[in-house]
């Protein structure tokens, strides 16, 4: 299997969510989370690693767009898609702590690189640089724990729940989105079951 490589994140405490009037009400209160340590995925899970999971279990590939190549992430996923192809990959969804925490990458700013929306050409593929499309993982500059694309490109499938409802969590903004949405302590939810060509996944592990 064609494995990527992740990266371990230690063991300790950060600021989730947004403070004081910063960001979506859902992003508030900000507080204190401690974690345990784990791995995540460097970047979204590419078309061709999921197409591997799809050829070894015979199962119907999801669509991908024209622009899409074998090093673009693997997009028209749903919820259930994500969480099985982690599954068979020996890993799991992140949490949403566990995202946040690796998005931002010790930092406590609106995005990994600080509080400067027009830095972020330099991190992500966001409405404002995209040309309509996703681009290839890995393009743009990591963020300080060596991950990249945690802002923009796709929205990753997380395993929680929104609130007490049906619909699954979302993260990291996408091609789509403008630079506001791809804030590290941003939410989206939609349906486990619903798909589309900016949603993604990224994989991760007990450390």
């Amino acid at each position: 299997m064609n494995r990527p490589r992740m990266v371990l994140i230690p063991a300790g405490g950060f600021w989730m969510g947004s403070a004081g009037e910063e960001g979506q009400e859902d992003e508030r209160p900000r507080r204190w989370v401690h974690l345990e340590s784990f791995r995540i995925d460097v970047h979204p899970v590419t078309a061709a690693q999921f197409m591997e999971f799809c050829r070894e279990i015979g199962r119907e590939p999801p669509r991908q767009p024209g622009w899409s190549t074998p090093d673009h992430p693997v997009v028209n996923v749903s919820w259930h898609d994500a969480r099985d192809y982690a599954s068979w990959a020996g890993k799991r969804l992140p949490t949403e702590a566990e995202w946040e925490k690796a998005a931002r990458g010790g930092t406590g700013t609106r995005y990994s690189f600080g509080d400067d929306e027009s830095l972020l050409d330099r991190f992500a593929w966001f409405k404002g640089n995209s040309d309509d499309q996703a681009h290839a993982v890995g393009l743009k500059e990591p963020n300080p724990f060596g991950l990249h694309d945690m802002h923009g490109n796709v929205w990753e499938w997380v395993e929680d729940r929104y609130a007490a409802g049906p619909c699954r969590v979302l993260r990291g903004g996408s091609w789509t989105t403008f630079d506001i949405l791809c804030r590290s302590a941003v939410r989206n939810w939609l349906l486990p079951e619903l798909r589309g060509q900016n949603l993604g996944l990224r994989c991760c592990a007990s450390g």
